[in-house]
Order: C-alpha cells, then structure tokens, then sequence
C-alpha cells in the first residue's frame, strides 16, 4: 500500500515541471496584455497630439487669415479716408465757388448791362464803380448808397470770416493728413539709423563739397527755377515723404537754363552739372513716368493696371516682357528684407521680432522663426535673410547685432555668430555654403566659417575716407568666391580678396551712401544703388581675373567723385600684371528718390531696382536702359529679389507687404 502511494506519487512527478512552467507563461501573457495596453495607450495619445497639431495649425491659419484680413482693412480705411478727403476738397471748391458766384451777384448788380444781358463782374473790377452807362437816377441803386453800401461791407465781412474758416479748416485737415502720413512713414523711418548716419554724414559733406550744392536743372521743356516743394511733407519726391537733401534750407539758389530740349524725348532727363563746368556722361535715359498724370496720357499698349497696382513701359524701349501679381504676402510689421533660396521654391523674409519663410507657388507660409529667448520688451527688426545653398539653413542678422543660423526643418538655432558691435544689415552666402558674409554698421564686414565658428574682419579704417561714419550697409559674394564687396555709409563700394582679407578696390563715384551691391551671374560686373537716386554698373572683370593685388592707391577725388574713365569715375589698383582699373561705364537714372535695393535677374538681362519712390524699376543691363517702372506698394520698396532659377521677382515694404510678381 506505501509502496502504491509512493508509486502513485512519482507517477505525478513528471507533471511538476508542466505545472512549474504555467507561472512564466501566466506572466507573459500578462506582459503581453500590459504592452498592449500600453501601446494602446500610446496610439491614443499620438492620435490626440495630431488633432491637437491640427487644431493647432487650424488656428494659426485662422490667425494668419484674421492678420491679413486686418491689414487689407487697415489698408481700405486708408484708401477710403483717402477717397473722403478727395470728395470733401471738392465739395469745399464747389461751395466756394458758389459763394463767391452769390458774393458777386450781390455787390455786382451794378455790373449788369441795361437789358439784363450779360455776366455780372467779379472781383475788383466790379468793386470798382458803376459802369458810365449807370446813373444814379436808374433801376440799380448806386454804390455810393450809404445803406447798401453798409449792408456789402457786412456780406463781404462775412464771406470773408467764412472764408478764413473755410481755408483754416482745410488747412487744418491738410495738416492731420500730412501728420498721418508722416506718422504711416515714421514706422519704417524710425527703424533706419542708415538715414540717420547718412544725414548726419551729408550735413557734414555739404560743407567741403560744391556739388552737393548745386541745384537740380529743370526739366526739359521747363523755364524759370525748379519747383519748390510746398507744404507739411511735401517734397518732390512725393507727398509724406522727406526731401531727398535735409541739409539745405532756404529756396535753391539761382541758375542758369538748362541746355536747349528742343527735339528731346520726354523720356530723357537733365541731369547736374559737376564742378568743372561740364555734364557728366549720360548713357541712359531718364524716366518721366513715376506720375500717374503721366499714366492716364500714356497709350495703352505701353501701360497695365491691377486692381491695387499699375505699371508702365518706356514708349522708347520694345516692350519685351509682361508684369503680373502672384501673391501678396501681409506681415505685422515693415517688412524689411525678403530673399529666395537657391531652388527658387521658398521665399524668406524678416520684419519685427520674427523671419517667415513662404513657399512660391502657393504664397502658403511654410514656417515662423522666432528666437524665444530674447525679451519681449521693444523692437527688434530682422535686418537681412539669406539661405543656405543647401536651403537647410537659414541665416538672419538682427538689430542686436547677432547673426542666428536656423535648422529650417527642427525651426532651431543652430548656431549664433557673436561679434558685431552695431545691427546686421546684410548677409550672404558663399556658393559652397562654407562662408558667410555679414555687413554692419560698426564699420565692418566678416567672412564667417560655418564649421568652426571663426570670423576674418575686413575693416574700414581709410585715412582718405570722406566720412568717419563708413557703417556697411550691404554685403555680396562674388559667384567664384573670391572676393567680397560692400557698400557703406560713406558712399564707396570697397572689394576685398576671401582668402587674405585684403582691401583691393575702392569704388567711388556715387554723391551718397551706398545701400545695395549685387554681382552679376557671371562675376564680370557688380551693381550698386545709392540714395542719390542712381545705380552704377561697375565692370570688375579684370578684377576677377587677375591675380591679388599688392597694393591700393587712392588718387586724389574731385569735388564730386567723377573720374577720367567713365561717368562715376574709378580706382586704380596695382598687381603683377601692371595697373589696372574698375571703371563705372554706365549709370542708372531715373528714380525719383533713395535707390534703396538692387538686384540682377539669373540670366544676367535685367537690372531691378527698388527705392523710396515707391517705385520698381526694370533695367535693360547690357544699356542701362529703363524698361518699365512697376507701382505696388503704398510705402517705400525697402527690399527686392529676384529668383535664381525663375523670373520671380518678390518685394518687402514700408506697407508691411511683401509681394511676389512673375515677368516673362
């Protein structure tokens, strides 16, 4: 019996291990159900951050819509109190005309001929007296009537203190418009201490240099002295904006008439005379067609018009491209810089506190940069933008004098450049995307190393400057690479060679500061805008392909900065090969005010210049030759591009737009 029990007992032994192996598969299967519970959970929570991210996106389109609904408002308030000022100005003629009809029929009865024929005098002629043929013993009470002259006195007394109302109201309203749009003006204005510098650097030039002072030959056909602008703002330039000289005061001094214009196209302007007597070379004509009195007469083959903005064709250059509006992009600030990247697909541009990237074809806003760890307080505008080759980064120079490179995809800084000592005006990019060119008004332009970090300075420390105040406003990289050149304050391009850092042209020729320098596609010619209103083309060709030069000879300047070898004059340089020159062989005339941006189309054709004018210009660049003037914006074209791979254009303005255009 015990030994059936302990049979019966081994006999179970052989089930033990099964019953022991039960408690790991129990707790697999427990584990199994805890990660599937667990990632469950976690599809719920990934489905409810992408609905969140979705509602989050739904609603910064939201907001984006409300801001661009919001400026498109602000903008229509504008154009309608515009319009209401316009009705009222001819309300208030009208009425006054009616008055002053009322006025004569009261005190000039006597004016009438016997019969009743006639119209009545006016003015003094009618105050004057009866006529011969009106006897005191007449129909018509004479003048010297103690009564009714008592009772003119009073009419005219009191037409004439409703009629100082009347003109002091107008003046008044005139008044609040010129301040309100001085006030528009200011918010692009008071961000620019470039003006400032420049204004302070031209009181102090007009001083030493008498062309600087010579006064603007009228027009063709014109006679007598130029025009002198007249009222709160008003200049030549345009209503609300300052005169393009501050330094002047008192009326313009006298002048002899111009040269004959007899058989002058009205395209062609008439421009200073320099020191020495003689009219500097022209090889371009001027523009007549910045005027919208000028638009309305034009035929229409040579003008086109959107619902918002118009542009116009030189009646004397073959009308060989067409414009057109693509997208209007509205920010909340001044936009002050807009750039396209390598690919021509995305747009960049940088206003206050943020840098926005776009995406062309759509005008569908791709990203916002913002730098989350600056202070709130105050303005901090976004100066200059510029992609990567690769267009994974994003490169933005800022008024506190900071250069950030942002990951376009993560939306983080990379990196941070550190060492300007005033705001960044411009960057650009080397073709590799090795380096990186930084301007600033400290007086210093530096070429960045994207790898390590280090910078090479390229100083502007000339003994002969004509200013202390050479603040860069403008940078650009040569498309070989080798050379950088910069505009500054003190209106001189300067050139230096990458890889040594050294100073191998001066440039001078422009009368004010220097805002804008582009190389054209093929490095043999760089482009600058000025605000004394031009462009110069400066042919480096020689530069670029000869060796480094060993040497920088400044030569004594005239008054004016022209030079023997071209309209704006050259520098002479020494290397190798013996001397050499960068000659200016054309210059660009025809804005109305400061050329405030330049650029050249990818196929090297077209020149396109932005200014304060309001104004975008197409140059023909082989002729210097205006093709046609483009009027978009409502505030000063602060910033263009052109496409690299496309005939895009894209603008940022005073208006707070910026805006893509197609030309073909």
């Amino acid at each position: 019996m015990s030994s059936s029990s302990i049979y019966n007992h081994r006999s179970l032994q052989p089930t033990g291990p099964g019953a022991v192996s039960a408690g790991p598969q129990h707790r697999m299967a427990r584990f199994n159900e805890s990660v599937e519970a667990f990632r469950s959970e976690f599809e719920g929570l990934v489905n409810e951050n992408n609905n969140l991210r979705n509602q989050r996106d739904d609603l910064e389109s939201k907001v984006d819509s409300q801001v661009n609904e919001q400026n498109i408002i602000r903008q229509s308030l504008y154009e309608l109190e515009a319009q209401h000022g316009k009705v009222r100005q001819q309300y208030e003629d009208e009425l006054a005309r009616l008055r002053s009809e009322i006025h004569a029929l009261r005190q000039g009865g006597a004016g009438i001929p016997p019969g009743g024929h006639g119209a009545p005098l006016i003015g003094p002629t009618a105050s004057a007296g009866p006529p011969s043929s009106i006897s005191a013993g007449g129909g018509i009470p004479p003048f010297n009537d103690p009564y009714f002259s008592s009772r003119n006195d009073r009419d005219r007394e009191r037409d004439s203190a409703r009629e100082r109302e009347r003109n002091e109201r107008i003046e008044r309203d005139r008044e609040r418009d010129a301040l309100r749009d001085r006030e528009r003006d200011r918010t692009l204005d008071s961000r620019d201490p470039k003006r400032l510098k420049a204004d302070r650097m031209k009181s102090e030039r007009d001083v030493f240099s008498p062309a600087t002072t010579m006064p603007k030959l009228p027009p063709p056909g014109a006679t007598g002295p130029p025009p002198t602008p007249s009222g709160p703002g008003q200049s030549a330039s345009g209503p609300g904006l300052p005169p393009a000289s501050s330094s002047h005061s008192g009326p313009l001094p006298s002048h002899p008439p111009g040269p004959s214009s007899a058989g002058t196209s009205p395209m062609v302007d008439v421009h200073p005379t320099v020191a020495n007597g003689t009219v500097m070379p022209i090889n371009t004509p001027g523009v007549g067609i910045t005027d919208e009195t000028v638009l309305a007469t034009l035929p229409p083959e040579y003008k086109k018009e959107g619902p918002d903005w118009w542009i116009v064709y030189n009646p004397d250059a073959d009308k060989v491209f067409n414009v057109n509006l693509v997208h209007t992009l509205m920010h909340e600030s001044v936009v002050c810089c807009v750039r396209f990247s390598a690919d021509g697909k995305w747009l960049a541009t940088g206003c206050n506190r943020t840098a926005q990237i776009y995406d062309v074809e759509t005008g569908r806003k791709f990203c916002v940069l913002v730098d989350e760890s600056v202070g709130k307080s105050g303005d901090l505008y976004i100066r200059s933008v510029c992609f990567s080759p690769d267009g994974k980064y994003l490169a933005t120079g800022a008024e506190d004098k900071q250069i950030r490179i942002w990951d376009i995809q993560r939306k983080k800084i990379r990196n941070i450049f550190d060492g300007h000592q005033q705001e960044i005006y411009s960057l650009d990019f080397s073709a590799d995307g090795r380096l990186i060119v930084s301007g600033s008004g400290d007086k210093t332009a530096r070429i960045w190393d994207m790898v390590d970090g280090t910078s090479k300075v390229l100083t502007i420390n000339d003994p002969d400057s004509l200013n202390n105040d050479a603040g860069v406003t403008s940078v650009a990289i040569s498309p070989n690479g080798k050379f950088v050149a910069a505009g500054s304050l003190d209106t001189v391009v300067r050139i230096w060679e990458v890889a040594t850092g050294m100073l191998v042209e001066r440039l001078r020729g422009h009368r004010d500061s220097v805002y804008s320098v582009a190389f054209t596609p093929d490095g043999k010619g760089l482009v600058s805008g000025s605000l004394d209103k031009t462009l110069k083309y400066w042919d480096v060709g020689a530069l670029m392909t000869g060796g480094s030069a060993s040497l920088v000879r400044s030569r004594k300047e005239g008054a004016n900065g022209a030079g023997p070898n071209g309209p704006g004059g050259s520098i002479v340089r020494r290397d190798g090969e013996g001397v050499k020159q960068s000659p200016c062989t054309m210059n660009f005339i025809g804005h109305k005010d400061y050329v405030l941006s330049v650029a050249v189309s990818h196929d090297g054709r077209w020149v396109v210049s932005g200014s304060k004018d309001r104004g975008v210009q197409f140059w023909d660049s082989n002729k210097a030759v205006l093709q046609a003037m483009l009027q978009g914006h409502k505030n000063s074209v602060i910033s263009i591009d052109l496409s690299p791979t496309a005939t895009i254009l894209a603008t940022g303005s005073g208006d707070w737009q910026a805006r893509i255009w197609s030309y073909n």
